[in-house]
């Protein structure tokens, strides 16, 4: 029941408008990456969505498996051998175990964390599980990464990042929902533009390069016909390059997710055609 125009309280107010933005009949990537990792909040469009993807490309649970766990060692080396101690992660997506704040805080206390995404699910959750430890900060901006310099502006991002020192843009799995028409790169230089020398990018992002033809091309007949969601765009390893354009890249560079800075044998990892997304890291000379 909505309060009558007058009577509600800030607090109220701000629930109300929330909930406004609930929208269960659209699947949200956000979600709907929560489904594919076993997660608990996500509704029934989203899971319809997931399970229509993962009849064309069943390994879409370990690419998403795959690619958290890159997030997780991104961050421990941005923290750990890099000496990062604050973080703008966008395109966070439901809190999950080992998030950016709890592996970075683990290396070091001291580390600040601002976190942005645009789905309110995300928001709620946000507020009541990102927290901190006594020494360091975590703190929500609900905006789109479409739109950097509201970000940039947010006094979220200034109470919580000194962008005189170097940060860390993580942009793990987000950039492909950006289609080439809202410029994508263009968005990455600008907030990569914003931060000092000595900060760094980490970035994955999805590709066919290792899919098999025949899987590529029953997605596209599928994506023709209107029964998979076209909410992601795919890009090859040279247009994923552009986005470090002027960046150095730390070893190994722009590979599958499962080589960088691999934790097991590449025995026990799965086919790259099971994980088809790359990542990779870089530092602003």
């Amino acid at each position: 029941m909505r309060i009558p125009v007058g009577s509600a309280t800030p607090q109220d107010d701000h629930t109300a408008r929330l909930s406004d933005r609930f929208d269960t009949s659209v699947p949200h990537p956000a979600r709907r990456y929560n489904y594919w990792l076993g997660g608990k909040d996500n509704f029934a469009v989203d899971r319809r969505s997931g399970d229509q993807i993962a009849a064309v490309y069943p390994a879409i649970r370990t690419l998403a498996r795959e690619n958290r766990a890159f997030l997780q060692r991104a961050v421990r080396y941005l923290a750990a051998e890099a000496g990062i101690r604050q973080f703008l992660d966008i395109g966070t997506g439901i809190p999950s175990a080992d998030n950016t704040h709890e592996v970075a805080q683990a290396v070091a206390p001291e580390s600040r964390v601002l976190y942005v995404d645009n789905d309110p699910m995300v928001l709620v959750h946000a507020r009541a599980l990102l927290t901190s430890s006594p020494t360091g900060a975590t703190a929500y901006l609900d905006a789109d990464l479409r739109d950097p310099d509201r970000i940039l502006a947010a006094d979220e991002l200034r109470r919580t990042l000194d962008l005189s020192r170097p940060v860390a843009l993580v942009l793990v799995a987000v950039a492909h929902f950006l289609t080439d028409a809202e410029r994508p790169y263009d968005v990455v230089a600008r907030l990569v533009e914003a931060l000092p020398s000595g900060s760094y990018l980490a970035l994955s992002h999805v590709t066919v390069d290792f899919i098999p033809a025949e899987i590529v091309a029953r997605m596209n007949v599928e994506l023709a016909a209107g029964r998979i969601e076209q909410d992601a765009v795919p890009r090859s390893r040279a247009e994923i390059a552009r986005f470090f354009a002027g960046l150095d890249l730390v070893e190994p560079g722009i590979v599958p997710v499962t080589r960088w800075r691999a934790e097991v044998p590449e025995s026990e990892r799965p086919p790259l055609a099971e994980a088809s997304i790359y990542g990779a890291v870089a530092r602003k000379p």
